[in-house]
């Protein structure tokens, strides 16, 4: 009965901000989803607006993993 607590636990990650991104991202696209009939005409409108902002999110995503699993590159390299 040392204070020892079990159970799983993961370090911190160089990712959470992306993490929190994409819950941000995935908000916003539920938020889209059921505006999108309100905010674009006709099928087509709505499957440009949200493939459009489907693509976008993912490009944004991919961006900014991409720049922190760099910048956490650079921080090892700087250490050893």
């Amino acid at each position: 009965m040392g204070g020892e607590r079990r159970g799983l636990r993961v370090g911190p990650s160089p990712l959470n901000p992306v993490k929190l991104e994409l819950g941000v991202l995935l908000v916003v696209g539920l938020v889209l989803l059921t505006a999108h009939p309100r905010l674009a005409e006709g099928a087509g409108g709505q499957i440009l607006l949200l493939g459009g902002y489907g693509l976008a999110a993912a490009a944004w995503l991919v961006w900014r993993a991409r720049r922190v699993l760099a910048a956490a590159r650079r921080g090892r390299e700087g250490d050893g």
